[in-house]
């Protein structure tokens, strides 16, 4: 079998544990591992290389829209990922997946719609496709 090289992205700056609840939207940089539930919308900041993993006992009812997800949980709305979205075995997506690359196992399970779009350049670097003038 192919063996994957881990995520040089892995440091987690925010952890939401099994127990907790937020009801509002929320708004992170850097790694946000996510445990517990969140009944609201859950954004990366602009500009940020910022990945969102949700274990398999997390659950987000709203939106997601990351750079980059490892779904192992629930997402009870749309998933925008402008880099990368892996979902795990027991992921559950109950939305539309826009996605530039995606990676799914066995047994992930996705009701809505898979939206392929390219991937987005980095911030600061320009489109080639300016007309010429």
């Amino acid at each position: 079998m192919f063996k994957r090289n881990p995520n040089k992205q892995s440091k987690i700056d925010t952890l939401i544990g099994p127990k907790t609840r937020i009801n509002g939207d929320v708004v992170f940089a850097g790694g946000f591992h996510l445990d517990g539930y969140i009944n609201g919308n859950v954004k990366a900041e602009a500009g940020a290389h910022a990945i969102l993993s949700v274990s398999e006992q997390g659950c987000v009812e709203g939106s997601v829209v990351v750079p980059s997800i490892i779904l192992n949980g629930v997402v009870k709305g749309d998933i925008e990922a402008g880099d990368r979205v892996e979902l795990g075995p027991r992921a559950k997506v109950h939305g539309n997946v826009h996605y530039a690359v995606i990676e799914t196992a066995i047994g992930a399970q996705i009701n809505g719609k898979l939206i392929h779009r390219a991937a987005q350049p980095p911030p600061g670097r320009e489109s080639s496709s300016k007309p010429k003038g």
